[in-house]
């Protein structure tokens, strides 16, 4: 059985007037910072060892356009999962896997000028017949920002 996998919409890529470097928009939002993904995976990509999931996040950082500064996995022993995180210039990606429920969960922040979609998408290409969700949070520029929040307030309350 193939199960399908849920797509991201392409962000294009606009000129912040205040920033001076390229930012994200969607289709229909304002220009954000950049956008967070959480990459749910059922399938192969949980059965990867640690030097797997390196090559498969360096991939994944490459294609969104990101720079990879370091990595570090670690893996618990055999027939157990892992942790790792990819340092980007750009942000960052972790993984934690659960092999034995068939489960990775993959973290990603991507700002500036890269492709999040393209580097998610690498991720769930890895494991053909697995299936993947992505969920996709933009974040605003502090001017967007300013607008979701009351008054001063330590806590910085949503309205």
């Amino acid at each position: 059985m193939s199960w399908p996998r849920i797509e991201l919409p392409a962000a294009d890529r606009r000129k912040s007037a205040n920033a001076g470097k390229a930012s994200m928009a969607t289709a229909t939002g304002p220009i954000c910072l950049g956008r967070h993904l959480i990459i749910e995976c059922f399938g192969a990509q949980a059965d990867y060892d640690a030097a797997a999931l390196e090559a498969l996040m360096r991939r994944a950082a490459a294609a969104g356009g990101a720079r990879v500064l370091s990595c570090h996995m670690h893996g618990f022993g055999p027939g157990a999962g892992v942790t790792g995180v990819a340092l980007l210039a750009e942000s960052h990606i972790t993984v934690h896997t659960w092999p034995e429920r068939g489960y990775a969960a993959f973290d990603m922040f991507l700002c500036g000028a890269c492709e999040p979609s393209r580097a998610a998408a690498v991720i769930a290409d890895a494991a053909p017949g697995a299936r993947t969700i992505v969920h996709a949070v933009d974040r605003p520029m502090p001017a967007e920002r300013e607008a979701l929040f009351s008054g001063p307030s330590s806590a910085g309350g949503l309205k």
